[in-house]
């Protein structure tokens, strides 16, 4: 499975329909690979909660939706677009950070809303609203757990995503380069506690007076960093073998030592 990471740089200088085209470029050079990610909230930039609501769209029917099912279309690959601004419903609803993934054939194929909102009191925590639905999609080559930035900080959350079958999971980010360290430690955790591939893209430049840190990160089941970018745009591409997350669960069967959490259901499968 081929994987790439396209780290955006985001400029308030550039206006969205630009970065857009751009984007929707660069997700068609990468015609080949089985899987494209994009970072967070690219098109506005995941600290301008300023420009939240001007920039808010239609999930599935919004200009970035449309550009982005395009590029999947032509390039013929699965496209993790990042996230958007979603106002649902149009055109009163609240704000959510809606993550898209798109088929090879540009339909929309699965939406998640950030459960995590940034900000404490400020911010994403105050201009949107949470998602409240963990979300996995059935690749032909793996299952997907979709998450999105901030919920990298929450353990909880990937342990859902592992007991609902995820094996490769995608993380779109816009981190702070005041925060790089933690962003290291915690996409090789996640890996390592879970036994499951992390594809961690985020964007590179200055938006709101924050400087990113781009380092998109591909750590594998065993927390080995494959791939690893500078902090500039730029993509990386990485090759998966999703029948690692099964060896190295086997092998070293930590996930099936868990004592403390939801229990199972009545006969559902031990992660294998």
């Amino acid at each position: 499975m081929r994987a790439t990471l396209v780290q955006i740089e985001v400029d308030p200088a550039e206006s969205a329909g630009d970065r857009r085209s751009r984007a929707a470029a660069l997700v068609r050079a990468q015609a080949g690979a089985d899987l494209v990610v994009l970072p967070e909230l690219w098109t506005v930039g995941a600290f301008a909660s300023d420009d939240f609501a001007a920039g808010a769209e239609k999930a599935g029917g919004g200009p970035t939706a449309e550009a982005m099912s395009a590029a999947a279309r032509d390039a013929g690959v699965w496209l993790h677009a990042g996230s958007v601004v979603e106002r649902d419903p149009w055109p009163d609803g609240p704000l959510y950070n809606t993550s898209l993934l798109f088929a090879p054939d540009g339909t929309l194929h699965a939406t998640y809303r950030k459960i995590h909102r940034f900000g404490f009191d400020r911010g994403e925590a105050v201009v949107m609203a949470a998602g409240d639905r963990i979300v996995t999609a059935r690749l032909p080559q793996a299952v997907l757990g979709l998450a999105t930035c901030y919920d990298l900080r929450f353990p909880e959350q990937f342990r859902l995503l592992v007991d609902a079958g995820a094996e490769v999971v995608v993380l779109p980010a816009g981190w702070p380069a005041a925060r790089l360290a933690h962003w290291r430690i915690l996409v090789q955790a996640r890996a390592v506690e879970n036994q499951a591939y992390v594809l961690a893209c985020g964007t590179a430049g200055t938006h709101a007076g924050v400087e990113q840190a781009g380092h998109s990160m591909v750590v594998d089941p065993w927390g080995a960093v494959l791939a690893e970018a500078g902090p500039g745009e730029q993509a990386i591409g990485c090759d998966l073998d999703p029948s690692r997350v099964a060896a190295t669960r086997r092998d070293f069967p930590v996930l099936r030592d868990r004592v403390l959490g939801t229990p199972r259901p009545p006969g559902a499968a031990t992660p294998s």
